[in-house]
């Protein structure tokens, strides 16, 4: 007798062979090689070290694990351990390359740079065409002082990978530099939807969303960090941030202290820490904070006009004499810091020096450029056979603040020849060019150093370079690009409204004229009076009152201030004697 088949039998053993032969693959997927390899692509240097050496004790060969054996201990931060696996170079043929990346990583961490060069060039004779390889490559050109190059490798990296994230995050980072934080944004999310889960991703787009005022995107953005890593030190900081800017500075302070030092440790966050003390009206705090900044940061004069203030308020006039005297008589000082200055040589009873420096804050600024005042000791440095990069840098300076554009030049274009890839050196260039007034070499210099990383003060030596050159229209467009990717750049703003003012687009310009006050250009006289001349224009007298009186009372020195003022008051209907007055003292102080 022929037995049918039992359909219902078959009905359930089907899904058994499929469950016992998923259970043979898992099985066969799940060597502990296999596992350790895809606890390294998640992170867990813990977890894969100890697979790893379970495959050892099952007969595998050292060097077939030894280059994911140095990058387990890599990952946990056993930089010694990781050494004892990697050094040699011994690894199977399958493993060469990744070993030899792993080693350029480990000297990338204990600042070896040219040990690292080496290693990254024995991985390239194994694969070169690896976008993770190429991806570590531009960062340690990057840091190397090769930025042009870096850009050149990160470019490669995206050609290879084009969905790999890191190639993508790694251009982001890159792009944001270069071109400011709207372009880099769609590149952060395109390297976040091939690994949604990635930290450093998720960091980069939180902070790019903030810098460019997408307060519930950034948010949105941190809350999906916070279930991946809740103890993430730079997550907490973000929220600091987002606090400070809604006004909540107890909250911010609060973020600021869980975030495991950060705020002595990360120079944004010392400053956003120095912001919040002078928010919190603790000025001996932030003066101590920022201090501690400027002496790391010497160029950064947004540091150096907090800690003015912090002293200014905290009634440290000896201090804010002894600090800021020599910064303030400088032709390029910022008119509040020339003007604190006087206010406290006023205080301290030494008028004379007092009205030069208030007398200078009155006037319109110069908007020459001019060049940062190079150290002496560094600049003699330089000649020394021993001299570093930043000796040569500080020489050139010096050369250019001293009227000797011709060494300059010649300096700035040797020390370019060594530093071939540098922005800095780049940059530097042109700043001799342009001291020389040479002014077309001088752009092409700042273009190609802005391929790399434009900050604002590159961006504002373009625009007067433009302007000298006739392209009033380019330079108008480079300060509105630079204001997308930097929205919160008070200098920025306050430029593209006094570029919209001379076309007469006066509500344009009034709306970027409140922006550019509601993010810290509120104690700028000639922004608020700007701002009054905006009003006077819309037919808004009242308006324009306001804002003069807010200006003349800033700085009642100022011809601008008075002369907006006596404008404003006719307009307003205002008290004649106080305006005659006012106008007799607009004469006086030769306002037009």
């Amino acid at each position: 007798m022929i037995c049918k088949p039992n359909r219902l039998a078959f009905a359930l053993l089907a899904p058994l062979s499929l469950w016992l032969a998923g259970c043979e693959d898992v099985a066969e997927e799940q060597t502990p090689l296999d596992a350790a390899l895809a606890m390294l692509a998640r992170g867990d240097g813990i977890g894969a070290e100890e697979k790893l050496r379970e495959a050892l004790d099952n007969g595998a060969t050292p060097e077939t694990v030894a280059a994911y054996l140095g990058e387990a201990e890599l990952l946990q931060g056993e930089l010694a351990e990781a050494r004892s696996w990697l050094v040699e170079g011994q690894f199977d043929d399958a493993t060469r390359a990744h070993g030899f990346h792993m080693l350029a990583r480990l000297e990338m961490r204990d600042g070896n740079l040219p040990a690292a060069g080496q290693a990254f060039d024995q991985a390239l004779k194994s694969d070169s065409e690896d976008p993770e390889l190429w991806v570590d490559i531009g960062r340690l050109r990057y840091i190397g002082g090769e930025q042009v190059q870096a850009v050149e490798a990160a470019d490669y990296a995206v050609e290879l990978g084009p969905q790999n994230p890191n190639a993508l995050h790694f251009r982001g980072q890159l792009v944001r530099d270069a071109h400011g934080m709207e372009a880099a944004l769609p590149w952060f999310e395109a390297a976040l939807k091939l690994q949604p889960e990635n930290a450093m991703i998720l960091l980069d787009l939180a902070a790019t969303q903030g810098e460019l005022g997408q307060a519930k995107a950034m948010l949105s953005t941190i809350r999906k960090l916070a279930k991946i890593d809740p103890g993430n030190r730079q997550m907490i900081y973000l929220q600091a941030v987002l606090a400070a800017r809604a006004g909540k500075p107890n909250l911010a302070r609060s973020l600021l202290q869980r975030s495991g030092g950060v705020d002595r440790q990360v120079p944004a966050a010392m400053l956003l820490s120095g912001v919040i003390d002078l928010q919190n009206g603790n000025d001996s705090a932030a003066a101590q904070t920022l201090e501690k900044l400027a002496n790391r940061q010497p160029e950064n004069r947004r540091v150096k006009t907090l800690l003015a203030r912090a002293l200014m308020i905290g009634g440290n006039d000896e201090e804010l004499v002894h600090r800021f005297a020599a910064d303030a008589q400088r032709p390029s000082a910022p008119p509040y810091l020339t003007e604190i200055v006087g206010r406290a040589y006023e205080r301290l009873g030494e008028r004379e020096k007092a009205a030069v420096l208030l007398d200078r804050a009155a006037q319109p600024r110069n908007t020459n450029l001019i060049a940062l005042q190079g150290s002496k000791d560094r600049a003699l440095a330089a000649l020394r056979d021993d001299a570093t990069g930043d000796d040569k840098l500080a020489l050139i300076r010096d050369l250019i603040v001293t009227g000797q554009t011709g060494a300059a030049i010649n300096q700035s274009e040797t020390f370019l020849k060594q530093y071939a890839g540098s922005a800095d050196a780049t940059s530097l260039a042109g700043d001799a060019q342009l001291a020389r007034k040479n002014a077309q070499a001088a752009l092409e210099r700042y273009q190609t150093s802005a391929n790399v990383r434009r900050s604002w003060h590159l961006t504002r030596r373009m625009i007067m370079t433009l302007r000298a050159l006739g392209q009033g229209n380019e330079a108008e467009a480079l300060v509105a690009r630079h204001l997308r990717g930097e929205p919160g750049n008070v200098e920025a703003t306050s430029l593209m409204a006094a570029a919209l003012t001379d076309v007469q687009k006066w509500d344009a310009a009034g709306l970027l004229l409140d922006h550019a006050m509601a993010i810290g250009g509120s104690r700028d006289p000639r922004l608020v009076a700007l701002r009054a001349r905006v009003a006077l224009a819309q037919g808004d007298p009242q308006g324009a009152l306001f804002f003069a009186e807010r200006a003349y009372a800033m700085q009642p020195g100022s011809p601008l201030t008075t002369n907006i003022l006596v404008l404003a008051r006719n307009e307003a209907g205002a008290d004649g004697a106080s305006t005659d007055f006012l106008m007799a003292k607009a004469r006086a102080l030769g306002a037009s």
